[in-house]
């Protein structure tokens, strides 16, 4: 992504800048070594350089823990007997996400692996926040240095507003309203920012989003700053990022939670979404114009989303629209990483299953969910006709998971045995569900075929995203699914968009009324966006669903083997479904707690309630 002189000089000054502000006392030092605390200011390779420190303070929440552990809502259980994040959440214990849990990406961590101060690993989300933001209002503090083209003040301009924007909506997703900083603060400036409700702070958040996205290109290698790196310029923050996260400003405010805690009223707001509307449409007129290289891949690409395979290209293009930047291949190849199966001994997948429970909203090829009664779904053959995402995210018994040779003691193997007694299947570790996770995991990411080089990568936001959020802001912005909204598609089309890419049928006319067609999103942002960063967390959590029984209950389904299909695969009996987990949630588990030491640190920083 980034030309290496902004790098290095990126690098260098920010070194030197924090050596000058902090340091009072100065050791002996060679003659000429003094720099300027402006130098980085000055011209336009110096400013990227400083500002493309913000790129590296976003977390590479996959590569910060290897089990998986970044998924804290109902997609996932883990083994029994092993300490993650998402198994404290599921214990009640929001307080884990700090770094007294080595286990969290949303703070610091001093574990072994993850501490390598140049790169995303060990730097976690509530301290690189304010660092970043800081750090952007900085930068913007001195902007009138930069001696420069107006080309190259806007995209300085453009990046700083964004990353100010994105930090405090990464913030106030987790913990609620805080402070909106938009101003460089001074060392001995005394701490009274008042907490804002989450509402006011998304206002302040999209006057930045919607600045920057005027400032900003569509693609950077169609402007003159952008020709010295061009070709890769994938990763940079350009209009359709702005817009996005616009879009997503709004909608997240209009969601019931957050208009709930800042209203009182626990329904969509209309205004909210009717803007957030309006942000998708004016991003998703760009894709249909050709005017950005973001689209949708092609389904018979769609792993190149999430992980490598041996290639070399970085995950996600051309659909992503944000994601942390690309440092390693850490996991690449590591049968502990997130992305591995261990074929024999029961252990991979980052000691995770697919909750059986959440199994349940990939419907069938058809377009219809599973408890449709024209659907199709047959309860006795539960994995026949399925959405094609579910054979591509989930593994199920008699499915492949060895491709090359084996010895002959372990060629039973080669294919999933995923039954109550299966050799796949451990009731305290890997295949307790029933299932396994494929969507991030090549099929040789195993003991046997030895883990050949993989290196999985997501997205904080793609395209695909953008398509339903934005259904969903007409949606309740507009209270229609066939409404055109803002003068664009209907939700109805946005969905379909992404059902057609996957060769599922497209959404029934029979729930197209209004609460139906809010059921269609739910499960498509499940088929389509589960397991992917916090989307699932965060989605439950908005709509006020985290506290209802069906998407606290973590489930696996038991059979036996008994006979087999005509195809020759194995034929399930004696189905039920037993309860693994049930999460412990309370009001106060929507919102995380803040630090015991922030929230002393002034009166009007008060703790989330009922903490």
């Amino acid at each position: 992504m980034k030309n290496k002189s902004y790098i290095l000089i990126g690098c260098l000054v920010t070194l030197m800048f924090v050596a000058l502000s902090s340091c009072k006392k100065y050791l002996d030092k060679a003659p000429g070594t003094n720099v300027s605390s402006t130098a980085a200011f000055t011209n336009f390779t110096n400013f990227q350089g400083f500002t493309e420190e913000l790129y590296s303070a976003v977390p590479e929440y996959e590569s910060h823990i290897w089990a998986c552990d970044w998924m804290l809502g109902d997609e996932i259980v883990h083994k029994t007997g092993i300490t993650w994040l998402n198994e404290q959440f599921d214990n009640g214990d929001s307080w884990s996400w700090t770094n007294s849990e080595w286990i969290s990406w949303l703070d610091g961590d001093g574990g072994t692996y993850h501490t390598n101060p140049t790169t995303g690993f060990g730097k976690g989300l509530w301290p690189n926040a304010w660092y970043g933001i800081h750090k952007a209002n900085l930068g913007l503090a001195n902007l009138s240095m930069l001696n420069g083209t107006q080309e190259e003040k806007d995209l300085i301009k453009g990046q700083l507003l964004f990353f100010r924007g994105w930090f405090h909506f990464e913030l106030m997703t987790y913990w609620g309203g805080l402070p909106y900083i938009d101003t460089l603060l001074p060392s001995n400036a005394k701490l009274q920012l008042p907490r804002l409700t989450y509402q006011d702070m998304a206002d302040h958040a999209a006057k930045d989003f919607r600045e920057a996205a005027d400032l900003l290109p569509v693609d950077w290698d169609n402007t003159t700053v952008g020709k010295a790196t061009l070709g890769k310029n994938q990763q940079r923050i350009t209009k359709v990022t702005a817009l996005a996260y616009l879009g997503k400003n709004y909608l997240y405010a209009g969601s019931p939670l957050m208009n709930r805690v800042s209203k009182g009223i626990a329904t969509y707001d209309v205004d909210y979404c009717k803007k957030a509307a309006d942000a998708f449409a004016e991003l998703l007129q760009l894709v249909d114009s050709h005017a950005t290289w973001i689209k949708l891949i092609d389904f018979a690409h769609y792993s190149n989303l999430f992980y490598t395979n041996g290639g070399s290209f970085i995950p996600g293009y051309p659909e992503t629209i944000f994601q942390a930047p690309v440092y390693s291949s850490w996991f690449a190849g590591c049968p502990w990483g997130p992305s591995s199966i261990f074929a024999e001994g029961n252990i991979g997948g980052g000691y995770v299953s697919p909750n059986a429970r959440f199994v349940e909203n990939y419907g069938m090829a058809n377009g219809l969910p599973i408890d449709d009664p024209q659907s199709g779904y047959d309860p006795n053959n539960p994995w026949i006709g399925r959405d094609p995402r579910f054979y591509h995210d989930i593994v199920i018994d008699g499915d492949q998971i060895i491709k090359g040779s084996a010895p002959a003691s372990k060629e039973k193997y080669r294919y999933a045995n995923l039954s109550n007694n299966g050799w796949s299947r451990d009731n305290t570790g890997i295949g307790r569900t029933g299932y396994l996770l494929r969507k991030f995991t090549p099929m040789t990411a195993n003991n046997i075929d030895n883990f050949p080089n993989n290196y999985m990568h997501l997205s904080y936001m793609r395209l695909a995203d953008v398509y339903l959020m934005y259904a969903e802001a007409v949606l309740q912005g507009y209270g229609s699914s066939t409404s055109t909204g803002p003068n664009y598609m209907t939700p109805v089309q946005a969905v379909n968009k992404i059902r057609d890419r996957c060769g599922a049928g497209e959404v029934d006319p029979s729930y197209y009324a209004k609460d139906d067609f809010m059921e269609v999103i739910i499960r498509e942002r499940a088929m389509e966006l589960g397991f992917e960063e916090e989307i699932r967390y965060n989605d439950l959590r908005r709509w006020l669903l985290s506290s209802k029984m069906k998407y606290r209950e973590k489930t696996a389904i038991d059979f036996d083997r008994g006979g087999t299909y005509p195809n020759g695969a194995p034929k399930p009996i004696n189905i039920s479904e037993s309860i693994l987990v049930t999460r412990k949630f309370d009001d106060k588990n929507y919102w995380l707690p803040l630090k015991i030491k922030d929230v002393n640190l002034y009166a009007t920083f008060p703790q989330n309630p009922g903490y």
